[in-house]
């Protein structure tokens, strides 16, 4: 397992509040308050590790197949329906959202392979990532992929906690499936736009392995 670049200096920073305040309670408080020591060590070491956990890159063999789209989170599938495309397309889609939570991994990757031929970031709200206008109203970055000669677009959206969106692509780019395409931090949601002949293998309370699990074929 690894540790992801996005989150060196949080770590470090978080480490060294964790240092400081257990420093103070050893040497700086009165002796009268000695029995906070050890419960604030657990507590503040607790928290550290779980800052390291939310940044970690497990070791995985992530899935190539070209007629397959592969999930581009961690998380839970909470919808699965034809909606109308507010954004690239005209048409209607298939949309399957993963809710990621603060205990998923946070590594967004590329569903498919092909070329990058939109990538947009929109400012927004910070609605909890469930809310059904959190697909429209909250901060995002949209990314259209084009590979067989289709099209999906993927969603990264903040949650109530997200307040950092990472996108790392670029129109005109080629990308290769399942290769990092972003990263968000502290809780959000994916929402993947698929064509209505996409054939979906996943089903409302799943819970899909970013890279890995076959979301869609086509």
């Amino acid at each position: 397992m690894r540790t992801h670049r996005e989150g060196v200096v949080t770590i470090f920073i978080v480490g060294l509040l964790v240092l400081a305040i257990n420093l103070v309670l050893r040497y700086w408080v009165c002796d009268c308050f000695s029995y906070l020591r050890w419960p604030v060590g657990l507590l503040t070491g607790a928290f550290w590790l779980f800052i390291v956990s939310f940044f970690r890159i497990p070791r995985r063999t992530h899935t190539i197949q070209s007629n397959a789209i592969v999930a581009p989170a961690d998380g839970r599938v909470v919808v699965i329906e034809e909606v109308q495309a507010d954004e690239y397309f005209s048409d209607r889609r298939i949309q399957v959202s993963i809710f990621m939570s603060p205990l998923n991994v946070h590594v967004n990757r590329n569903p498919v392979s092909g070329e990058v031929v939109y990538s947009q970031y929109h400012p927004g709200k910070y609605l909890v990532a469930w809310h059904p206008k959190s697909s429209t109203e909250n901060e995002r970055h949209s990314v259209v992929y084009r590979s067989n000669g289709k099209e999906i677009l993927i969603k990264q959206i903040a949650g109530a906690l997200a307040k950092r969106i990472c996108n790392y692509l670029q129109p005109g780019q080629s990308v290769q499936q399942s290769e990092e395409m972003g990263f968000i931090k502290f809780g959000s949601r994916v929402d993947l736009l698929l064509p209505l002949d996409a054939k979906i293998h996943c089903k409302i309370g799943d819970r899909p392995q970013g890279g890995v699990t076959v979301i869609a074929t086509w």
